[in-house]
């Protein structure tokens, strides 16, 4: 099966949603300008703001996030080494296409360093990362149950942040964000196959797991958060 640059972007894109620090603990260095873009432009990639195939135009860019051309410039080397942008004879930077055919890989990629970030974190987290690990994943179920888009996938990456800060695996951590980026904007893609009470089920005992403190606990959470992600790119697939 070849690439496809999936559907339409669906009208509850969120044009607004960047990161935020909100759950984070209190003592935060002061972060380079070039991590903010990144971010943004994560943000803007997964929720389809930046259209699969799409050209990457830099000023472009800068004026939407609101920082300055170096910066963005620095995210975007960084995006393309993790392949969520591509470099293109002739045609300069575009944005990845979604392709069906590797997706199930990626799950599948993310599936083990997301057992080994669960186990870290239910090892090293502090008591006030395991508190809001949980408080994360009941704002998504909140979310899920009032089917408030913005408001789930706001929190789910909230609990992200607070998973990697706990697990102190800075190398897992590198290498499952451009796959949690990726699985984030195929669901945006097509979120018409997926049911948000069941994902927001699923972090919930991933985060219950890690608060727990029992790593078997944490890894059995991380299965099966994956294998909802796993079913769902199934049944797109499948079509």
């Amino acid at each position: 099966m070849g690439q496809s640059s999936g559907p339409p972007r669906n009208q509850r894109t969120l044009t607004h949603m960047l990161p935020t620090q909100a759950i984070a603990p209190a003592a935060q260095p002061k972060r380079r300008a070039a991590d903010m873009a990144f971010d943004a432009l994560e943000t803007m990639i997964a929720t389809l703001q930046l259209e699969p195939g799409s050209p990457v135009v830099e000023a472009d860019l800068a004026e939407r996030t609101g920082l300055g051309r170096t910066p963005v410039r620095e995210a975007l080397l960084r995006m393309v080494s993790s392949g969520l942008i591509v470099q293109q004879p002739r045609r300069g930077l575009l944005v990845s296409n979604i392709d069906l055919a590797d997706h199930l890989d990626v799950v599948q990629t993310r599936r083990v360093l997301e057992s080994l970030i669960a186990a870290c974190s239910a090892r090293r987290a502090t008591a006030r990362q395991r508190k809001d690990i949980v408080l994360c994943a009941a704002k998504m179920v909140k979310a899920a149950g009032r089917g408030n888009l913005a408001e789930y996938m706001q929190a789910d990456h909230e609990l992200d942040q607070v998973n990697h800060q706990a697990s102190h695996n800075h190398s897992a951590v590198k290498c499952v964000v451009p796959l949690i980026v990726q699985c984030r904007r195929f669901w945006y893609a097509y979120q018409h196959e997926g049911e948000i009470t069941e994902g927001a089920r699923a972090h919930m005992l991933l985060a219950e797991g890690i608060a727990s403190g029992d790593e078997a606990a944490a890894v059995a959470g991380a299965n099966q958060l994956l294998d909802y992600l796993e079913q769902f790119a199934r049944r797109v697939i499948d079509k």
